[in-house]
C-alpha cells in the first residue's frame, strides 16, 4: 500500500478539521460552491468524482470476464453476498440503530437521510482499494480483476433499481430523475469512457507502457480529489458535528457490523463449497468493501453537500482502510484453519 492508502483515516481526519474550520471561516465561499448545480448536480464535486474513479475505472480490463468461468464459485458467492445480502443488511441495520437505538442522540430531521446514506454506501462494491486488499491477502489476480469487471458491469444495470427499492421500503423519496442522473454520470459514462481510453492506449505501440504512465500521472489527481470533495462536505457539515461530534461515532457502528458481517458470510460460504483461499479471501474482501467515491456523489446529488446522507457516505469512508486492513488480517491468519479438510469437524 501507498503512503496515502495506509493512512487514509488519518486523511480523513485532517480534512474533517480542515472542512470544518475553512466553513466557519468562510461560509459564503462554500455557499457559493453549493449553489453551482445543474439538474441536481452539484458541478464542482461532478468534476471531482470523476478526477478519482477515471483512474480506477482506467485499471480494469473488461476483456477479463472471460476468468468468472474458471472461478464460477468463488464469483457466485461474492455475487450473492455484493447484490443480494450487503444492501439488505445495511438497510436492516440502518433501521435498527439509526431510526431504533440511537435516535435520541442523532437530530430527528436528519434520520432518513443518515439511513439512505447508509444504503447508498452499501448498494456498489468497491472498485479500486479492492486490488490493494486482494495483493495483500495473495489473492488470485485474475479471479479479483475478472469480479470487480463483473461487478462494474451489473452496477449499470442493479445499482438504481436497488438503491430505489430500499430507499421505498425505508418509505424515503425517490427523486428517480436525479437517481438515473446519478447512474448516468458517475457509473455509465465513466466506465464508456475507461473503456474506450484503455482500448486506445493499448492499441499503439508500447500501449502497457502508455497506460502506466498515465494511471502515474492520475494517481496524484484523483487523490487530490478526494480530499478536496472531503473538505467541501466537512465544510458543509461543520455546524451539525460541533453541536453533536457523537454522530460520526454512531454512524460507524452499522457500518463497522455490516463489513465484519458480510466478509465473514463470503468466506465461510466459500470455505463450505471448497473455495481456494487464494479466492476465498478476495471474495470476503471484496463482499464487505464499498465504492465511497461513488456514494459520496450520488449521496450530494440526491440529498445536497449538507445532508445527513452525505455525512454518512463519508463516514464509510473514514473507517474503509482500518477495517479493511483488519479483515486482511483475519482472512491470512486463519488460512490454516480455511485449508483444514471440514470433515474433520473443523467446520
Amino acid at each position: 500500500m501507498g503512503l496515502f492508502e495506509r493512512y487514509l483515516s488519518i486523511w480523513v481526519l485532517l480534512c474533517i478539521a480542515t472542512g470544518i474550520a475553512l466553513g466557519h471561516w468562510f461560509p459564503g465561499v462554500f455557499q457559493a460552491i453549493g449553489a453551482m448545480e445543474a439538474a441536481h448536480v452539484n458541478l464542482p464535486v461532478a468534476v471531482l468524482v470523476w478526477l478519482m474513479i477515471l483512474p480506477m475505472l482506467l485499471k480494469i480490463d473488461f476483456h477479463a470476464l472471460h476468468e468468472v468461468r474458471r472461478h464460477w464459485k468463488g464469483v457466485g458467492v461474492t455475487l450473492f453476498v455484493n447484490w443480494a445480502v450487503k444492501p439488505f443488511s445495511m438497510a436492516l441495520l440502518g433501521w435498527l440503530f439509526i431510526r431504533g437505538l440511537f435516535a435520541d442522540w442523532l437530530p430527528a430531521e436528519q434520520i432518513d437521510s443518515y439511513i439512505a446514506g447508509l444504503i447508498l454506501l452499501a448498494a456498489a462494491p468497491c472498485t479500486a482499494m479492492v486490488f490493494v486488499w486482494s495483493h495483500l491477502c495473495n489473492g488470485h489476480p485474475g479471479y479479483t480483476l475478472s469480479q470487480v469487471a463483473l461487478n462494474d458491469v451489473i452496477m449499470v444495470f442493479a445499482f438504481a433499481p436497488i438503491v430505489a427499492l430500499l430507499l421505498g421500503i425505508s418509505s424515503l423519496h425517490v427523486p428517480w430523475d436525479t437517481l438515473m442522473l446519478s447512474v448516468v454520470l458517475y457509473i455509465v459514462l465513466p466506465v464508456a469512457v475507461a473503456a474506450v481510453w484503455r482500448r486506445r492506449l493499448l492499441a499503439h505501440a508500447h500501449g502497457v507502457a502508455r497506460l502506466s504512465r498515465l494511471l502515474h500521472h492520475l494517481q496524484p489527481l484523483s487523490l487530490i480529489a478526494l480530499l478536496t470533495t472531503l473538505v467541501l462536505l466537512f465544510g458543509f457539515q461543520g455546524k451539525a458535528i460541533i453541536d453533536k461530534p457523537v454522530i460520526i461515532l454512531l454512524l460507524a457502528v452499522p457500518i463497522l457490523i455490516q463489513v465484519y458481517f458480510n466478509s465473514g458470510l463470503a468466506y465461510l460460504l466459500s470455505r463450505k463449497l471448497g473455495v481456494a483461499h487464494s479466492v476465498a479471501a478476495p471474495s470476503a474482501l471484496i463482499g464487505a468493501s464499498n465504492f465511497f467515491e461513488l456514494a459520496v456523489a450520488t449521496a450530494i446529488s440526491l440529498y445536497g453537500l449538507e445532508s445527513g446522507a452525505a455525512l454518512a457516505t463519508v463516514v464509510g469512508v473514514l473507517v474503509e482502510v482500518p477495517v479493511m486492513l483488519s479483515v486482511v488480517r483475519i482472512v491470512n491468519r486463519s488460512r490454516g484453519w480455511y485449508e483444514r479438510p471440514l470433515h474433520n469437524g473443523s467446520g
